[in-house]
């Protein structure tokens, strides 16, 4: 549950072996080097003492100059700043560090809103060269009045930009509270905070630095050798292990012996923690889950430590038998995916695609409520012409409603293209490519591509996802405004160019002995009362793979079955999440409708 380290250079005259293996017999496994004056060592170095770190099992992590803040005012040295940024992110990656720790900067008494216009505006600017590095950027807690850095300050940043990491200095908390962490329930207010504000992903491992201090009235005033203040280690491990976070623990203090103090005290909490009885996991442990999900039994069943009150059953039975994954497992995995997909389903209507008995077993799909469903999930009743009334169906409001499903063996999730307060108008179109009989992937592929081309000459940008079982689903985020009918007379147009262009590799035929050696353009994915398993669905077929969002340039390099609830994670932390941009500003189809001949409606 805990790796415990110091920020430490290694001394003058002693090599990196030598030291490496010092830390080991000390106990450590983290070490942050704190390159904070000046940039010490090249990358060459970097690399080589990355790979001994990695042979010892020591996670590294660097800490970035302090003039390397994001605040400055004058444009040439927030450049100098965003540029001695860069470089620690590349010598953090040839380190093979996950994070490395910067300081946000001086306020200098600037309204809170021009400094966040310029943090973000200088973050976009560094993005492009950052993103691929997968190193995080980790931004530290300010610890006195007139720095920038909250956490609700960085939680901000963190929404828009998937490298940003929250970094904890619980002695900056400690000093901005007026030495307010003494006690267990203090610190386990603020990791609450952090699951609730960031998803699971950034903050697991949650990377946080330790050391004891002076408070005064504008906050940390110095640090301390440790047990001379007031903040204690102890309660943090404590309240970590009950909130099942995983912490990496740097010791910032200033002498050995406040060192191997708090590395004492962390281990002896850890250890007690450890012998006290705990909710067993869920999952199977054949997948790292970066949101730990545990439950306490309760009879025949086990109740989840949630905030909203869940209870689930047979958490051990096998879904995915040629994969050993478990119920329990689909359970963990939307928990897990949860910060990035349920901004997708807010306010949409969810169909169920149940397998009780795992992929083997019969499978069915639940659109009514079934009205055992738990006090706290919301509904919305849709008018059903078919049914002659309405239809209550469920809504995803939050992770239990997701693991609530996934208890009722729902592997697939299905949206409506609409949400509560415009049913009648998707605000969304999809051009769903389903390869028929014989077709081949490589004809996915260019359909997708003429779908991106013919999207963009009419002015318009479609965002792919990889549908998880045989095909390609690209959206178009539209605003709310048109019908269903409207919508899917789009598509179908769009695809009946497509198809007049390459004959050969598309169809649009319903017939399905017609449409044998060829991708089927299924317009009809847009008509009122259709759904498509949403993005980060599991898909019930061996491997449980991930309808998960792709790069263009990856149309040609991923494959169904790529990505699956074993590997999506380090990708979410790569990029994020790939298919915000259909949540933001839909297109308008009048122009669109007017290139392609379509009549005015």
């Amino acid at each position: 549950m805990i790796q415990i380290g110091i920020s430490q250079l290694p001394p003058e005259g002693v090599d990196d072996d030598e030291y490496l293996d010092r830390l080991v017999e000390a106990g450590y496994d983290a070490l942050e080097l704190p390159f904070v004056t000046e940039f010490p060592w090249k990358e060459k170095r970097c690399a080589e003492f990355g790979e001994k770190a990695a042979e010892r099992g020591i996670r590294l992590s660097v800490h970035a100059p302090y003039f390397a803040t994001l605040t400055p005012e004058d444009p040439e040295r927030g450049a100098q700043c965003l540029a001695a940024l860069e470089h620690t992110m590349k010598l953090g990656k040839a380190l093979g560090a996950p994070i490395i720790v910067a300081h946000g900067g001086a306020t200098h008494g600037e309204p809170p809103d021009v400094l966040m216009g310029r943090i973000t505006e200088r973050l976009e600017r560094v993005a492009p060269k950052v993103e691929h590095l997968g190193v995080g950027l980790g931004l530290e807690t300010a610890g006195r009045e007139g720095n920038w850095g909250t956490l609700g300050d960085i939680a901000l940043v963190a929404s828009r930009f998937s490298f940003v990491r929250p970094v904890i200095d619980w002695a900056h908390i400690h000093a901005v509270t007026g030495g307010g962490l003494t006690s267990k329930e203090a610190f386990a207010q603020v990791l609450a905070f952090l699951t609730a504000e960031f998803p699971a992903w950034m903050i697991d491992p949650l990377h946080t630095q330790f050391t004891d201090n002076q408070v005064g009235d504008k906050g940390e005033v110095r640090h301390l050798p440790y047990g001379e203040g007031t903040l204690r280690v102890g309660p943090l491990v404590e309240a970590a292990h009950e909130a099942d976070i995983r912490l990496v623990i740097i010791s910032e203090a200033r002498e050995e012996e406040s060192h191997r103090a708090i590395a004492a005290e962390a281990r002896a909490a850890a250890g007690r923690s450890a012998s006290t009885p705990a909710a067993r996991r869920i999952d199977s442990v054949k997948v790292d889950f970066p949101a730990l999900v545990r439950a306490v039994p309760e009879g025949d069943r086990f109740r989840v430590k949630t905030p909203s009150p869940l209870t689930i059953s047979n958490p051990d039975k096998l879904f995915f038998p040629d994969d050993g994954y478990t119920k329990g497992d689909i359970i963990q995995y939307y928990a897990s995916v949860a910060d990035v997909l349920l901004p997708h389903l807010a306010g949409r209507p969810i169909s169920m695609s149940r397998y009780p008995d795992g992929i083997e077993g019969p499978n069915f799909y639940e659109k009514r409520a079934p009205g055992h469903q738990p006090d706290w999930m919301p509904t919305t009743p849709v008018p059903s012409d078919s049914q002659g009334g309405v239809i209550d169906f469920l809504l995803a409001d939050r992770k239990e409603a997701l693991m609530w499903f996934a208890n009722m063996g729902c592997i697939e999730v299905h949206p409506f293209h609409s949400r509560q307060g415009s049913l009648d108008n998707p605000d969304y179109a999809i051009f769903d490519l389903d390869p028929a009989e014989g077709a081949e992937w490589d004809q996915v592929v260019i359909g997708a591509q003429l779908v991106r081309v013919a999207l963009e000459q009419l002015g318009m940008a479609g965002y792919p996802k990889l549908s998880g079982a045989r095909g390609i689903h690209v959206y178009v985020p539209l605003e709310p405004i048109y019908t269903y009918e409207r919508v899917r007379r789009f598509v179908g147009e769009v695809g009946r160019y497509l198809v007049a262009a390459n004959p050969d590799d598309l169809t649009m035929e319903w017939d399905k002995r017609r449409r044998v050696g060829k991708v089927f353009v299924d317009h009809n994915r847009n008509a009122s009362g259709q759904t498509i398993a949403s993005v980060y669905s599991v898909r019930p077929r061996p491997g449980a793979p991930v309808s998960v969002p792709i790069l263009w340039d990856e149309v040609t390099t991923l494959r169904n079955g790529d990505i699956t609830i074993a590997n999506l994670w380090e990708r979410l932390q790569r990029y994020g999440d790939l298919f915000s941009p259909v949540l933001g500003p839909g297109y308008r189809l009048e122009d669109a409708e007017k290139a392609l001949g379509l009549a005015p409606v």
